[in-house]
């Protein structure tokens, strides 16, 4: 199979709702944008129990894993035919190999959509679907649930089972337009006649048990092979034509049993030749941008960006998978590191714990378990392995994550998988920049504040007391403050949007270096997030805080949508 997608090139773009950053407290960095880490307390986030918590997520059957309720089916459609269309140019040079719409459909679900595909038969109406829709392939009908038998014209489920005894239930049919039983000359579908064992029904065996065990109404689509001029020479061309619900009645006609398919009344009218022939004239459009990975393999999961909103790709930058040092003198030693034969565990033995106040602080699952000003990871001097369940953040994303374009701020950051409460998301990386360099740059919409807040949240009073590097530090005295600006190299988090009501939050951590200056800017999730749930954080703005370069109150609004939304970003 071949390896992937086309990697499409980065052209210019916007992004309405800049990445993080408001007037913060810091006295050294006063006109830089900031995000204060931990401004907003992960309410959502339930404290987890070690060992039982992780067993208990094992054991979670899929039915009990969130359902997508905003995505229909012809959503999807338009995601694949656009995937599609980016896998058929990987190949244009190739003019012997033609790309199968089923291993394009294989590669679609399993890198690029939600895997929440179960192969289940839909009985009855498929949300999203109306009849008259137009489909190019039967891989097209897989993915919307019209018809999911590849190779039977019937596709039905097993209804009911009483030991080895089962009965079937016909679910959808696909009849070839023109070869059964219709009055064509007057493009009258109400009636079908399908005869068992001929050439063109292709019925036999369970199809034939199935549509005489029917008692409900079957989907029928019809099927359109014609010739069509393209590229200067003749081609055989297919579509599909979705003609409604339609009831069966089982036919006598001699030796050969045969199906009467009668339209459902009250559907809507359709002239199913002439949408077929303006398929066949004008196939599908699709319009939008693709990026199969635009961490060019960086990461551990392909980071596709898609847009269905316009012809817009993101903003070009340079996307990097560890955070880059503007000056070389800045660039921290490495740290000190446990003896730890095993993993690490709550014990004066371990350094590692005790930089944290005497406890790892994530469960054996990955999840981490109490906010902090300042979390320790072992780090590439201790002698733990790299499974010890107190190295998280520094690991790649574990998630497929995909950037896609919203309708109203810009591009987005979402998951094609479920993120359990409290499961590390991903880094904001960027240029590592001094207070004095980051004054220089001209565009602050992608600078992050790091490293200045921990005296600056009330709730970490108690916890910062337990934390040995942060005693004796006191809040707003050192001479050097840190920013990372992600906007001409990064990662996706600087497409990740605010809202009023995020659903992640930032933790400080350090893992390959002691200096509580510069910690790495971890962002956890809140509670569970479902698949496709656009990813955001609280920019925490001030209102009427933010000014121009003439002392000019900006004002911004805010797009979030969320309960709580303010209505105002800044």
């Amino acid at each position: 199979m071949p390896a992937g997608f086309p990697q499409m090139s980065q052209g210019n773009g916007s992004q309405s709702h800049g990445p993080p950053g408001t007037d913060g407290s810091s006295r050294q960095c006063a006109r830089l944008k900031k995000v204060q880490i931990g401004a907003v307390a992960p309410v959502h986030h339930k404290k987890r129990v070690s060992k039982g918590a992780a067993d208990r997520h094992e054991q979670m059957p899929k039915s009990k894993i969130p359902s997508i309720s905003n995505k229909t089916a012809m959503a999807s459609l338009q995601e694949f035919r656009l995937i599609y269309n980016s896998f058929k140019f990987l190949f244009q040079d190739q003019p012997t190999y033609r790309p199968d719409d089923y291993e394009a459909l294989w590669v679609f679900r399993n890198r690029y959509s939600v895997k929440n595909y179960d192969g289940r038969r839909l009985v009855g109406r498929v949300p999203g679907v109306k009849v008259g829709d137009v489909f190019d392939s039967d891989a097209e009908l897989h993915l919307t649930g019209l018809h999911r038998s590849r190779d039977s014209h019937v596709d039905y489920i097993v209804s009911k089972q009483e030991g080895r005894t089962k009965t079937y239930q016909a679910v959808s049919v696909v009849s070839s337009y023109g070869q059964h039983s219709h009055d064509q000359s007057n493009n009258n579908l109400d009636h079908l006649l399908l005869h068992v064992g001929s050439v063109a029904g292709q019925l036999g065996g369970i199809e034939e048990l199935a549509l005489k065990q029917t008692s409900t109404s079957v989907r029928v689509i019809y099927r359109f092979v014609a010739d069509h001029q393209a590229g200067g020479s003749q081609e055989l061309t297919t579509c599909y034509v979705y003609a409604g619900l339609y009831l069966v009645e089982r036919k006598d006609h001699g030796i050969v049993d045969a199906f009467q398919l009668t339209r459902v009344p009250g559907q809507p009218r359709i002239d199913i030749q002439e949408l077929a022939k303006e398929r066949i004239a004008q196939p599908s459009s699709s319009n939008g941008t693709f990026m199969a990975d635009m961490s060019s393999g960086l990461e551990e999961n392909p980071v596709s960006a898609i847009n269905l909103v316009s012809n817009e790709h993101p903003t070009s930058f340079l996307y990097i998978s560890r955070i880059r040092y503007h000056d070389s003198n800045d660039r921290p030693d490495p740290p000190s590191g446990c003896d730890c034969v095993g993993p690490c565990s709550d014990s004066q033995d371990c350094v590692c714990a005790v930089k944290n106040g005497g406890k790892i602080n994530f469960d054996d699952d990955g999840g981490i378990i109490d906010e902090k000003p300042l979390l320790y990871e072992c780090g590439p001097s201790c002698k733990c392995p790299p499974t010890c369940h107190n190295r998280v953040s520094q690991h790649r994303i574990k998630f497929r994550l995909q950037v896609f374009k919203t309708d109203l701020m810009g591009w987005g950051v979402r998951s094609l998988d479920f993120i359990r409460g409290g499961s590390f998301v991903c880094e904001y990386l960027g240029e590592l920049l001094d207070n004095k360099d980051a004054q220089k740059r001209e565009n602050d919409e992608y600078l992050f504040v790091t490293g200045d807040n921990y005296f600056d949240v009330p709730r970490w009073e108690e916890s910062r007391k337990t934390i040995p590097s942060l005693q004796n530090r006191r809040g707003g005295d050192e001479a050097k403050v840190f920013a990372v600006d992600a906007l001409e190299s990064g990662n996706l988090a600087r497409f990740i949007n605010h809202s009023c009501n995020p659903n992640l939050f930032t933790q400080n951590a350090l893992y390959d270096h002691d200096d509580v200056r510069m910690p790495h800017i971890m962002l956890f999730a809140c509670g569970d997030i479902r698949p496709l749930q656009p990813l955001s954080l609280d920019y925490n703005y001030a209102i009427g805080k933010v000014h121009d370069s003439q002392g000019n109150i900006k004002k911004k609004k805010c797009f979030c949508r969320s309960s709580g939304c303010k209505g105002r970003l800044y």
